[in-house]
């Protein structure tokens, strides 16, 4: 009996070793670095993630996700809905985050605005001055000098156009109003240096279309339309509606191309038993990575949650 003690005792210290060896093997080569790949040597490579809604912890995943997937991406795009309530607070947690994870991200990061930019759930609906209040409040995180701008990155040009004004006496909580003066600088930019068949990056974080639905997430939206129709070569990211990453979700041929995004904090899924034919789920994280190489754009749809690939589709002029 006391020999079977020694032997149980004995093989409990050994496994006792192998943990702790294990642990401190653990410290030693971090898990980022490990899985870190080398990917490509594109011309261009970027990430898109949309509605993050300051969920900090998918955040991170989605973060370190795509530092595995490409440890030397050129930029990262926040399509709006970054923060839940367009506040202090959250603002500083999301740069408490970038802050924390500098050696990971890319060194350019576009910030956008979205709806929720325009949200404090003490204020019911915003006075004229309350909406400025809170475009001043992204203009500082973002460090842009309007809510819409634009950024040439590798010789390639990013177009970002984003909402005036939100949950206001003027405009409703969830559609994207452009003014007049934002439209003909979206002219001009498009214009600005246009190459035939070179790709265009335009983003926005409410939609122009969804499918099997009248729902439209843009005021000027036909206006919009009429002035992308004249260039092929425009890939739109839309983000807002939450809604599930297939290959249903990427519109070719408008002439343009629409993708959507996906989301970071939760995602809606069509279900025929859900309330109004979707179902909410919290742990679903999706974003979209793009490789261009010369005037092939190549557009993946990443399910960060798993770490698989939705869909990928090539798109040229």
């Amino acid at each position: 009996m006391k020999k079977v003690k020694l032997i149980i005792i004995i093989t409990i210290l050994i496994l006792l070793s192998v943990v702790i060896l294990y642990i401190n093997r653990a410290k030693t080569f971090p898990h980022k670095e490990e899985e870190v790949v080398e990917v490509t040597n594109a011309d261009l490579a970027f990430a898109v993630l949309g509605d993050v809604h300051e969920n900090i912890e998918h955040f991170e995943e989605a973060i370190d996700d795509f530092y595995k997937i490409n440890a030397n991406m050129d930029a990262l795009i926040l399509n709006g809905d970054v923060v839940d309530q367009g506040i202090e607070e959250q603002y500083d947690s999301v740069k408490k985050t970038l802050e924390k994870n500098k050696e990971i991200l890319p060194s350019t990061i576009i910030k956008n605005i979205g709806n929720h930019e325009f949200f404090d759930y003490d204020i019911e609906t915003n006075s004229k001055d309350e909406v400025q209040v809170f475009i001043n409040k992204y203009l500082e995180f973002s460090g842009e000098e309007k809510v819409y701008h634009d950024k040439w990155i590798n010789g390639y040009h990013f177009i970002s156009l984003g909402s005036e004004d939100g949950n206001s006496e003027t405009m409703n909580s969830v559609t994207a109003f452009l003014s007049k003066e934002q439209i003909e600088w979206f002219k001009e930019k498009l214009a600005e240096n246009y190459e035939k068949g070179k790709p265009i990056f335009v983003f926005l974080h409410q939609h122009l279309e969804y499918p099997n639905s009248s729902w439209i997430g843009i005021q000027q939206a036909e206006e919009l339309r009429e002035i992308l129709s004249e260039y092929s070569e425009v890939v739109l990211f839309s983000s807002h509606t939450h809604r599930d990453i297939d290959e249903n979700s990427i519109s070719l041929n408008k002439p343009f191309t629409i993708v959507n995004t996906g989301a970071i904090h939760y995602t809606l899924v069509i279900d025929s038993y859900g309330r109004n034919g979707v179902r909410r789920e919290d742990d679903y994280i999706n974003g979209i990575y793009v490789e261009v190489n010369g005037n092939v754009v190549s557009i993946k749809a990443r399910d960060i949650k798993e770490k698989q690939w939705r869909y990928k589709v090539e798109v040229s002029n």
